[in-house]
Formats: C-alpha cells, structure tokens, sequence
C-alpha cells in the first residue's frame, strides 16, 4: 500500500501546531512536548523531520513499565486487616454493622479512643449501646492480642488473657496489671511484694513477662517502610590524616535543559511567538539550575568549614564534637546565616562513624577544666555512658551525675543534669533501680 500523505500522518498521530497563548500558560504545548519526548526520545524535535516511531519487539526495557513493577504494593493499614477478619466472625447484621463502625475508628497503634457513647450516633441509623457494647467485646478478639483496648491497663490485660487461653500461668502478671500498674511505673518493687505476700524475686520475674507484652498493639501491622537515607556528602580521612570531601548529589535533582527545546529556539522555521516564548522559559530554567548548582557549592563549603573544626570526630565520634554556632560557619562561607541553615536542611553526610544530618554538627556547648571546648552533644553521650555504666542497685541520682561530669572535666548544674537526662529519656534515679 502506498504511504499515507504527511498532512494526514500527522493528523492521526495527533501533531498539531505550537499554538502560544500567553494568558492560558501554554500548558497544552509542553504537555504535547513533554509526549513527544518521553515516546521518540530527547532528539524528536525537527521541525523539517517527521518523529521516529519508537522500535517495537527490540528487547529495549520500557522505564515507565520498570518503574511500575519495582514500586512497592501498598501496605495494609491497620483498619483493613481488622475489617478482613471481621468479615469472618459470625454475628446478627447490627452486630457486624456495628463492628465496622468500631474498627473504623480504631487508631494506628491499636487503642479505641472514642467512647462508645459517642459512637452511637454516628452510626446509620445510630446503634444502641447494648449492640455497641457485644461488638466491641467481639472485635477485642481480633488480632494481634491488646487491639480494640481503650487503655494501657485493658491492652495488657487482653494480652495476658491470650496468653493465659493457651495455657501459660499469668495469675501474678494480672494481679500486677490490675492494682499495681502505677506502682511499677514508679518501680515501688518491695511494697508491691509486701502487698502481694510475694519473693520479690517473684515480683520482678513477673514485671520482666510484662515487659515483654506490645502496650501499641496495632504498630505491628500496616505499612513499616524504612526511610532510605541518600548521604549528600561523603567525609572520610586519608592515611595522613588529611579531610576528604566528596559530594554525592544524594537528593539533589540533576537538571538540564531539553536539546530538543534549544533547537526549537533556534529553528527559523518555528513560529517567531513560539520561539521567543520558548527561549523565556529556557532562561527561567537555567537560572533554576544556576541556583541548584549554587546549593550545592555552598553545601560543599559549608561541609569544608564544619570538619575544619569537628575533625576529631571522624576519629573518636560524637564524644568528641566541638560547639560551633552556625553564624560562625556563615561568617567563613561568606553567606548569611539564614542561607547555611536552608543549604543544611534535610542534608546528610557519611562518615566514618555513621550518617547523620548535617545540621546535628551545629550546636552550643560548654568549657571543660583543662579549657577545651566540648559540644553539648558530647556532653549527652558522657552523660548515657555514665549511666550505663552505674551500679543499678544504686543508681545515680542527677547531683551525683554531675559529680561524675566534673570527674570527666565537665562541671555543669544539676539541673542541667536533669535537662538533658530528660532529653536522653533516662528515668530518674528511683525508676532506675534494681531490686
């Protein structure tokens, strides 16, 4: 057969010419641009040309299909594997119309907050407290174990009643949950014995089961995806000891400008309006580059300047962080302090002792005795280190943690003390023993 005429190729594969409307954006242009790139690639546009279909059955990899069967299935929420379970118990409709009501509004770490009162009347039509009632009984039966509790004290009851269904010994564990919870959160361990006519050998054997129980049932289920952290600089040290800085481009975009566009600029035969539009928009783009670029350079220098001063931390590690107020870093990049802090946010670096974020290098800190500055940081990870370390039938109360400080040349105020004991999420001293 012979060939179709081109007027009419191009008709059918929907080519039509660049109409420039300044006022509508030109949306539909780049949208049509933006086609014709992803299907012939990069070098589509001549206007004297017609496009190249793109090769069909020759083993060539489709990257929007790639992408497609690589991305991850979504993970199953909380509320849909409730309500897949529910489908299988056995209740009247108003019942099971009930249940649904009572797993939809469970939240994301298993608890039902929402008094059962309150659910009544968002149900359509409004259920009675009684139907209420027997279908959260039914849906407390669901797994995991704790799910549908309306308290910590409910969650951990329903575990251990689990636990004792399939013939474990949880009597002493039930007693605890039900009149001493308060107690051991305060660790009051010998008067729980006296009350209980229990060894406390008993009594802590026990609490150590109950330690092991989920107080956020429903955070096992659902979607639990690990971040992947790509580093945007990578620190390291030479054998000589010297600081290497290499940039990554971790989670910056690499841009260029279409080669197709800049030919279509240049192209006598392309509309004058089209190209002067085109042209405008290549130069927002380039100066969208230029700033990224920019970023990145600072990224760089603001990277040189911070290990300049926390060298010693790619050998010793957070013990060893230097206070360095980002003003000062400003101050020597040449920049405002407000551009180092929009150059550092969601940054992170590789080093030798891990990833972290960029930012965790800035912060204040104190002087010890012998005049060396050290990073409050620093002072947080001598702090856990001496808690660790301490005798937990005895453990140190925070005016004794300072004594240990300034035994580490680190003289700060116990309150202080109690300041960043708090920050690290360590129990005061009472909670800390062990009987």
């Amino acid at each position: 057969a012979a060939p179709a005429p081109a007027e009419d190729y191009a008709e059918d594969r929907g080519e039509h010419p660049l109409v420039v409307d300044e006022k509508g954006g030109n949306s539909e242009d780049f949208r049509r641009l933006a086609e014709f790139e992803d299907e012939y690639g990069a070098e589509f546009v001549r206007s004297d040309t017609p496009p190249r279909p793109r090769p069909v059955a020759t083993g060539e990899r489709d990257r929007k299909m790639d992408a497609m069967a690589n991305a991850p299935a979504p993970g199953q929420s909380l509320n849909e594997y409730l309500l897949e379970q529910w489908r299988f118990v056995e209740a009247a409709a108003d019942i099971k119309a009930a249940g649904e009501l009572v797993i939809n509004h469970i939240d994301d770490d298993g608890y039902l907050r929402t008094p059962l009162e309150e659910l009544s009347h968002r149900g359509n039509p409004p259920h009675v407290a009684a139907t209420l009632q027997a279908a959260h009984e039914l849906v407390k039966a669901l797994e995991p174990p704790g799910i549908g509790a309306r308290d910590l004290k409910e969650c951990l009851l329903l575990q251990l009643a689990a636990e004792a269904e399939a013939g474990r010994d949880v009597a002493l564990e039930m007693e605890l949950v039900e009149r001493f919870l308060r107690d051991i959160e305060m660790n009051h361990l010998p008067q729980i014995a006296k009350r209980t006519d229990r060894p406390l050998d008993e009594i802590t054997a026990a609490i150590g089961n109950l330690s092991r129980l989920n107080p956020r049932p429903g955070s096992i289920i659902g979607e639990r995806t690990v971040p992947v952290i790509m580093p945007d600089v990578i620190v390291g040290l030479t054998a000589g000891g010297e600081v290497v800085i290499q940039m990554t481009d971790g989670s910056t975009p690499r841009l260029q400008v279409s080669e197709s566009y800049r030919n279509m600029s240049k192209n006598r035969k392309t509309d004058m309006n089209t190209r002067q539009y085109i042209r405008k928009n290549m130069r927002s783009a380039e100066w969208l580059i230029s700033a990224i670029e920019q970023r990145r350079k600072t990224v760089r220098r603001v990277s040189e300047e911070i290990f300049k001063v926390q060298r010693e931390f790619l050998e010793s590690g957070p013990e060893a962080l230097k206070p360095l107020p980002m003003a000062k870093v400003a101050k020597k990049v040449g920049v405002h302090v407000a551009t180092v802090s929009r150059a550092v946010a969601g940054k992170f670096v590789q080093t030798p002792r891990g990833i972290y974020p960029l930012r965790m290098f800035f912060s204040g800190g104190t002087r010890t005795a012998d005049g060396e500055d050290v990073a409050w940081d620093a002072v947080k990870v001598k702090l856990k280190e001496i808690v660790n370390a301490e005798d937990k039938s005895k453990p140190l109360n925070d005016d004794r943690l300072a004594v240990e400080l300034k035994k580490h040349g680190i003289d700060i105020a116990r309150r202080t003390v109690a300041k960043y004991r708090g920050l690290l999420n360590i129990p005061p001293a009472r909670k800390r023993r062990q009987y």
